[in-house]
């Protein structure tokens, strides 16, 4: 039975990890990524759509992300869209196309990156942490309703605090990852 719930925990914690890889995707690095614009949500036919959903995102050169939308009435409202999505980009827009060149970083800029990718980090790990706790109490309930017993409390709570340390070590090396890519000129 504690099994099925272990295996409940270990997937919540997988979710945290997930959240916080999409999370790094929206980081801007210096290199143009399809997945900086996903985020990014634009006011068409009256209601707000996905940017994907209104255009086809593609990443031709290096340093440059290209929106081909299908409708051309659109275009202005992407533009205006990754605009004042806050990610510090200036688009053109080219009939069909939205042109979105990605400006070289400068240090001061990849360091407050990184404080953000240290943010993003610090929230998943909470929220492994959160799911651990959950975990235990679950084994204290359990403990005290004389449905497990003591030895298998402690054995189930060593299992659930390895699978929380993978997590965080996990974490700790996305963030790694995260951040060499940031500081790399």
């Amino acid at each position: 039975m504690a099994e099925i719930e272990v295996k409940d925990l270990s997937r919540r914690m997988d979710g945290a990890i997930e959240a916080l890889k999409r999370e790094f995707a929206g980081l801007r690095t210096g290199r143009a990524s399809a997945s900086l614009l996903e985020p990014i949500h634009v006011n068409a036919y009256g209601s707000d759509m996905p940017l994907n959903q209104v255009g086809t995102i593609s990443v031709p050169e290096p340093r440059l992300i290209t929106v081909q939308v299908w409708d051309r009435g659109l275009a202005s409202a992407v533009d205006k869209a990754i605009r004042e999505a806050g990610l510090g980009l200036n688009p053109r827009t080219e009939g069909q196309v939205v042109r979105v060149p990605i400006p070289e970083l400068s240090q001061e800029r990849r360091q407050e990156l990184t404080k953000v990718a240290h943010k993003y980090a610090e929230q998943a790990r909470v929220a492994v942490r959160n799911v651990r706790r959950d975990g235990m109490d679950m084994l204290k309930r359990k403990e005290k309703a004389h449905e497990i017993s003591e030895d298998e409390h402690r054995s189930w709570a060593e299992k659930i605090q390895q699978m929380t340390d993978q997590h965080i070590k996990k974490v700790d090396e996305l963030l790694a990852q995260k951040e060499k890519e940031i500081l790399q000129v």
